[in-house]
């Protein structure tokens, strides 16, 4: 067997795009009982373990195991996989033991109340237990259903315990594991996918934003989280510090008595995170499945952190099948379906079943015009559509059955040929809105069958965009602009539209987009044409500021529709910015856009759509965990210690350095200069007697001879070699 294992530090990479795994790269769990010793674990034997609180990183690789759940206690260390095996280790040991738990199903979670006495869940309706710590189980499911698959098993005691699985599956124990009864209050049809039970109370989440909590004596209770993704783990201290994970990358807590988790943790992953574990109150740990790049937090949880020397890369990639004209943002989310978008393009609809990587067109053309500038498939009937598109005049089209046939609705008056003129209200969607230039808004409360003027034909001059309020669809905003005046500006109405008041007015010619975010309905963000200020107003719209200026005009903004700490910005050109720390620092994520932007929509933090020239783009996100060191471990026992000359020598830049240790124990390999300075430390940590081949790369060096020194008890010598480049 050999067993390969890289520590995270120099130079070579491992990536993830959003969405895709490159190499077998990702972790399902992540433990730690300690705070040093930490352990993550995923699909096809991928192992990262620090023994210094994440500060670096070793890589293993079990081959054909996939890694499930981890879970450690005191000096053990526990592993469960999709084969029915719980492999068992130490935190000085890499070697895994297999204990076969007399199941062939996947074991999804394990959890020990003390060094001997463990639990284990998995699918069809597993539930086992083990007092010897972990050598032996045992069936512990009476009173459980064995038609559903378990994801996740919790105890806050020896005696209580909950586990949790499919289609809303809850069970609780107080008795070890002796008998389980169904969870009162844990009510719905989704899966389950973690449990915490902690001290004083306990938490359950679940896909499409399921989330439960107990705190203390009080029933479990329904959290309206505002989310349509999956929420993963969750994991804290207490009842009053849970944090959550999920989605596309997203971490909320409740602290300070957020009882809906509303506070939203700055964090840099952008994709699904998928596990989180806390240590104490400041440290904790999160992983996606997508990638090895484990984040960190030592605040608890007020910023994290990638590994040290992690860099991250943004590209666009297009996504040929849907072309045409186009002006604003014509991108529709389908109101159930997660993987469904929807774009209207010329005179077409577009549809992608897989989150915007193919399209095809759905329904029958739009009758006149080919020019979209709004878009909506309705969340009441996803049968109904509604189309701003150029013509003579301009005018709206709507379709009852799919796009199958169109027919004109409202005013046919001519709108802004650079905005967005009409605007859906998110919090009653069969009412709809429309402003045309030269003045008047109209309003339709029957899925845009009809329309009614009700602001008194109020003087707007051409509006560029639209946007209801979040929970107060009495607040509307209205972004007002012509091209060449010198005055952008936003109007803002509290009585749904009937009359309005100037609050912000910039030295632009056009406010193209707004944007708000359904977690703070006084938060708005808003671009200009043909200036490059993006404005910011904190306290719903009132008041206005110049947040930041771009290298570039404005045009599309999105706030991310799970996490509001994600926003972009875009332009008419092939530009755009992102922030991820709720607007404080921003990144240019312009590489790979093409042609005139459009609209940016941002369903969750891993899937990014830009909807620009006659294409639509997706963000490729790519995070290179910088390695510079790998290490080989081969089965096999030495009699002797000794140090082999590397290999090559002469070298550029990598060479490779053998020795053997017949004895266990803390073992030390450091590259020195001639000045007798080090330069590198190839190993620092335990090791069990074997042999063992480490490639050191150099690539960050200037020529020159060097020294390698191998000392361990009872052992110390030293080799020269010769770096060439």
């Amino acid at each position: 067997m050999k067993r390969i294992v890289n520590f995270l530090s120099l130079t070579a990479a491992f990536l993830m795009f959003a969405g895709n795994s490159v190499f077998a790269d990702g972790f399902n769990s992540i433990y730690t009982s300690d705070g040093n010793y930490v352990i993550a674990a995923g699909d096809q034997g991928n192992i990262f373990r620090s023994v210094n609180g994440g500060n670096t990183w070793a890589r293993y690789t079990e081959a054909n195991i996939n890694f499930k759940s981890v879970f450690t206690s005191g000096i053990s260390v526990w592993l469960t996989a999709d084969n029915g095996n719980v492999y068992k280790s130490t935190t000085n040991s890499v070697t895994l033991t297999p204990y076969t738990t007399g199941v062939a199903t996947s074991i999804n979670s394990v959890y020990f109340t003390d060094a001997m006495t463990g639990f284990v869940c998995g699918n069809n309706g597993v539930v086992l237990k083990s007092v010897n710590g972990g050598i032996s189980w045992t069936p512990s499911s009476t009173g459980i259903s064995t038609t559903e698959n378990f994801n996740s098993i919790s105890f806050k005691d020896a005696l209580n315990g909950i586990v949790v699985g499919n289609h809303g599956q809850a069970y609780i124990t107080a008795n070890g594991g002796t008998s389980w009864t169904v969870v009162n209050g844990v009510t719905t049809t989704v899966n389950l996918t973690d449990v915490k039970y902690f001290p004083d109370g306990a938490a359950v989440t679940g896909e499409y934003g399921a989330l439960f909590t107990k705190y203390a004596s009080d029933p479990y209770s329904s959290v309206p989280t505002r989310t349509n993704s999956d929420i993963k783990a969750v994991s804290g201290i207490s009842t009053t510090e849970m944090h959550v994970v999920g989605g596309g990358g997203f971490i909320r807590n409740n602290k300070s008595s957020s009882l809906n988790f509303l506070n939203f943790e700055k964090n840099p992953m952008l994709a699904n995170l998928v596990d989180v574990h806390f240590y104490n109150s400041s440290t904790g740990f999160a992983v996606s499945s997508l990638n090895n790049a484990i984040i960190r937090t030592t605040d608890g949880g007020a910023s994290w952190t990638l590994p040290t020397g992690t860099s991250v890369s943004y590209s666009w990639a297009a996504k040929p099948g849907a072309s045409g004209n186009f002006l604003g943002n014509n991108m529709s989310l389908h109101p159930t379906d997660r993987n469904t978008v929807f774009i209207a393009f010329g005179n077409q609809v577009y549809r992608s079943r897989n989150k915007g990587d193919t399209w095809n067109t759905v329904g029958n053309i739009i009758p006149s015009g080919n020019t979209p500038h709004s878009f909506f498939v309705s969340p009441v009937d996803t049968n109904i559509w509604l189309v701003a598109t150029e013509s003579s005049p301009d005018r709206i089209y709507r379709t009852t059955n799919y796009g199958q046939s169109w027919t004109i609705v409202g005013p046919s008056l001519n709108f802004s040929n650079y905005g967005q003129p009409l605007e859906m209200d998110q919090n009653n969607p069969s009412v709809f809105y429309f402003a045309p230039d030269n003045g008047g808004f109209y309003k339709s409360t029957d899925d845009g069958a009809t329309f009614t003027e009700i602001s008194g034909n109020f003087a707007f001059r051409s509006p560029c965009d639209i946007i209801v309020t979040w929970d107060n669809p009495n607040v509307i905003f209205v972004a007002d602009g012509i091209t060449g005046s010198g005055q952008a500006k936003i109007y803002k109405s509290v009585n749904a539209g009937v009359n309005w008041t100037l609050v912000h007015t910039a030295a632009s010619s056009e406010v193209p987009s707004m944007c708000n975010t359904v977690f703070d309905n006084k938060i708005i963000w808003s671009t200009e044409w043909s200036g490059s200020n993006i404005y910011f107003s904190s306290n719903g719209g009132d008041n206005w500021v110049t947040h930041h200026s771009n290298s570039f005009s404005g045009w599309g903004s999105d706030i991310c529709r799970e996490d509001p700490s994600v926003l972009i910005t875009g332009s008419w050109g092939a530009s755009a910015t992102l922030s991820v720390d709720f607007g404080n620092t921003w990144t240019n994520i312009s590489t790979g856009l093409s042609g005139h932007g459009g609209g940016i929509l941002i369903p969750d933090r891993g899937y990014i759509l830009c909807h620009q020239g006659s294409n639509v783009y997706k963000l490729n996100v790519t995070y290179s965990v910088l390695t510079g060191v790998s290490e080989n471990v081969i089965s096999s026992l030495p009699s002797d210690f000794s140090l082999s000359q590397n290999y090559p020598n002469p070298f550029n830049p990598s060479t490779s350095i053998r020795f053997n240790i017949p004895k266990s124990g803390n073992v030390y390999l450091k590259v020195y200069n001639e000045l007798g300075m080090e330069v590198s430390t190839l190993v620092n940590s335990f090791r069990n007697a074997g042999s063992y081949e480490v490639n050191f790369d150099a690539s960050g060096m200037s020529s020159g001879i060097y020294f390698y020194k191998l000392e361990t008890e009872g052992f110390v010598s030293t080799k020269k070699m010769l770096l060439v480049k």
